[in-house]
């Protein structure tokens, strides 16, 4: 990996903005869809959801740019910023004004994800880890995603559905990207052994799954009542996943852990005043 911070910072911004502005162009495509009607068929023909799209692509061709050029910690904390980026693009698009309560609450969560990734440095683990050692950790998070399910659909409030389907969206964001290193590697063993994996299906389905919850998120409620929640599941599923499964662990001390734990309880709360706020709002 090449050592250019400085490039890696201005592909890491330029990814965090095109990720807002995809996420802003999606949430306003699926919240025209009216529940009645098939989500999947009326986004595909939006421009402006395909707009979204593009720009997503465009997200992570900038991310994967700035890892070549800098470190893991240097790029993940500003990516979260794409938080800080959306809020007032779908506040303008919507006629809506942010309060500082609001602004304090949204920079709060990114600064406690960002700590979350710096003080806890997680290590890399044993992507390898054989079916029998993700069953009772993936039962458990799968069981969880379930109850999110079923309460985001029988939820009133449109914020505390799109809280709750955000939530299950990141999470299994977060399992595929538990997955998707070993997956990546079995390419040099060729498709065979790709399509032959359950890694492989498993990525698959949590990938599709995630997407589809995610325009559900965004189609129950406002962006600041889903988007966080997305924000701090995925890496929380992941580092959950991590730490029982792969073998992974913080390589921090006791007090970097209790900051850690601290940073985890801060995300959970300005997350749910977030929605709340939005909840008032409405």
């Amino acid at each position: 990996m090449s050592n250019h911070p400085i490039g890696a910072v201005a592909c890491a911004v330029l990814a965090a903005m095109l990720f807002a502005v995809a996420a802003v162009a999606q949430q306003r495509a699926a919240a025209a869809v009216p529940e009645g009607e098939s989500l999947v068929r009326s986004l595909v023909r939006n421009p402006r959801w395909l707009a979204g799209v593009v720009g997503d692509a465009g997200g992570y061709a900038m991310q994967v740019a700035a890892l070549a050029l800098g470190a893991v910690l240097l790029v993940q904390p500003i990516l979260v910023s794409a938080l800080v980026f959306a809020l007032p693009l779908a506040a303008r698009l919507n006629s809506r004004r942010i309060t500082p309560r609001t602004w304090l609450t949204a920079l709060t969560l990114t600064a406690a994800l960002a700590c979350f990734l710096l003080v806890g440095d997680p290590t890399e683990g044993n992507t390898s880890a054989p079916l029998h050692e993700w069953l009772l950790p993936l039962g458990f998070m799968l069981a969880l995603i379930v109850g999110a399910v079923a309460g985001g659909i029988v939820a009133v409030d449109p914020a505390r559905r799109a809280l709750l389907l955000g939530a299950v969206s990141g999470s299994l964001y977060g399992l595929a990207a538990a997955l998707t290193s070993y997956v990546t590697d079995l390419f040099e063993h060729g498709l065979l052994h790709v399509l032959g994996s359950w890694q492989t299906w498993a990525l698959i389905a949590a990938g599709v799954t995630g997407v589809y919850l995610q325009q559900r998120a965004f189609q129950a409620g406002p962006l600041a009542a889903s988007l966080p929640a997305v924000t701090i599941a995925e890496p929380l599923a992941a580092a959950f996943l991590g730490l029982t499964v792969l073998d992974e662990h913080f390589r921090t001390n006791t007090l970097g852990l209790v900051v850690t734990g601290l940073a985890v309880i801060v995300m959970c709360a300005t997350t749910l005043a977030l929605s709340r706020s939005q909840a008032t709002a409405a």
